[in-house]
């Protein structure tokens, strides 16, 4: 099932056969450079199935991506229920992960802005978060193109304080008024 279309992109339900490019996007270094670290192949099954099961759990999560023109698979954008131990959760989230490839050219950007106003008119959500660390700057300037709003810096709970990545920013965007729910 394809949930956002946008003028290049399409945000669908997984296939099977996106397996082995996810497989391949979470073992390159610099796609995972501003995480802790690259995800085995066994790991990279492990988000798979949970990717799944938040689907089936909560109707929603990260969608994969492909581009129109091509039907290629470049990565996911979309959502998550973020649980960990922090002031501002549990939160929706909404994050993104493209390849090598598929950088710099406004999917990222295009995707996440389409996702977020799907989150609010079809899915109901009054609030997302996004958050990375300091260091990541491409993804922060995503966030900023979609319009979230700079809250603040903290240190992700799960990531070791003396890690480089350990710093976070956070950001946040509401729904608007007049924002309506889809039918």
């Amino acid at each position: 099932m394809i949930y956002i279309e946008t003028t290049r992109l399409q945000l669908r339900d997984w296939k099977e056969s996106d397996l082995a490019p996810f497989r391949q996007l979470n073992a390159d270094e610099q796609v995972m450079r501003y995480f802790p670290k690259t995800l085995s192949s066994e790991e990279t099954n492990e988000l798979y199935q949970s990717i799944l099961s938040e689907f089936q759990a909560y109707g929603f999560g990260l969608y994969a991506v492909e581009v129109k023109e091509t039907q290629e698979f470049i990565g996911f954008i979309g959502f998550r229920k973020v649980t960990f131990e922090a002031d501002f959760t549990p939160c929706i989230e909404i994050g993104w992960r493209l390849k090598q490839e598929a950088r710099g050219k406004g999917y990222a950007s295009e995707g996440a802005a389409a996702c977020l106003q799907y989150g609010f008119t079809h899915l109901g959500f009054q609030e997302i978060y996004s958050f990375t660390a300091v260091i990541n700057t491409p993804s922060r300037n995503v966030m900023t193109k979609i319009g979230m709003d700079y809250v603040k810096r903290f240190h992700h709970p799960r990531v070791e304080k003396d890690s480089p990545l350990s710093e976070h920013v956070l950001f946040q965007i509401r729904r608007l008024p007049n924002e309506q729910m889809g039918v």
